[in-house]
């Protein structure tokens, strides 16, 4: 049975997840954080038996040392790394992308991809869009932090609020951003009124009217900057 396209793509990531995630078991994930290489091993060699099966394609035998060799390579890497948020990030990245160039080499869509590479290059749409996302991150947060400095109460408030808020502030301006790009604005309301709602037992227990107009008027400018750059990128484009 010849398989092309796409199905191959979502054949190969369905291996994956069905083999990093489902079949994996607790005490293979423990041997291998213990750097047991007999686990690493066991692991790849069934990751790569089980996309191959799943692939159907039984004259790529090459399937087999490619998935296998890369991801016991890239799974000793990340045992070696301290930072386990950094690590399985960068581990299921690289996996990603041995996963689309072994499905460029089995669909020979080499240039196809090139073309499309090119497409997005010159489409202004693609600039914009980018740029808006890159403003609403760290320049957007700078400002935020010179603007709201006047009324800072004190350096510890601002450590967590640097920590734990502007990771906040990160998310929220992407999911506004990109509700007013889908022409979604009432979902902003929503939003609104779900942090509202989480951080209402917080500064009720403070009981401290200058904590909540200092939250406010963060969550308003974030909020603002972010609905701007938003409509100022779909006017433009």
């Amino acid at each position: 049975m010849e398989i092309t396209g796409f199905d191959i793509l979502f054949r190969l990531l369905f291996a994956h997840i069905l083999s990093d995630f489902v079949i994996q078991s607790d005490k293979v994930v423990s041997n291998k954080n213990k750097k047991k290489v007999t686990s690493h091993i066991y692991h790849s060699l069934t990751h790569a038996i089980v996309s191959y099966c799943i692939l159907l394609q039984w004259d790529k035998w090459y399937i087999l040392p490619v998935i296998f060799v890369s991801h016991l390579l890239i799974d000793l890497w990340k045992t070696n790394q301290k930072d386990r948020l950094f690590s399985f990030t960068i581990d299921q990245v690289l996996h990603l992308l041995i996963i689309i160039s072994l499905w460029l080499i089995l669909t020979e869509q080499f240039n196809r991809l090139a073309d499309s590479y090119m497409y997005l290059l010159k489409n202004e749409k693609i600039w914009g869009i980018t740029i808006a996302y890159l403003l609403i991150l760290k320049p957007s947060s700078i400002f935020l932090s010179l603007f709201t400095k006047r009324w800072r109460m004190n350096d510890e408030i601002m450590h967590n609020l640097q920590n734990a808020g502007c990771w906040i502030g990160y998310l929220e301006r992407i999911m506004i951003l990109t509700f007013v790009l889908l022409n979604q604005i009432e979902a902003i309301g929503f939003l609104l009124a779900a942090k509202s709602i989480f951080r209402f037992g917080e500064l009720n227990n403070t009981k401290d009217i200058k904590t909540t107009e200092y939250v406010l008027i963060g969550t308003f400018a974030s909020f603002m900057i972010a609905i701007m750059i938003g409509l100022a990128v779909r006017g433009l484009l």
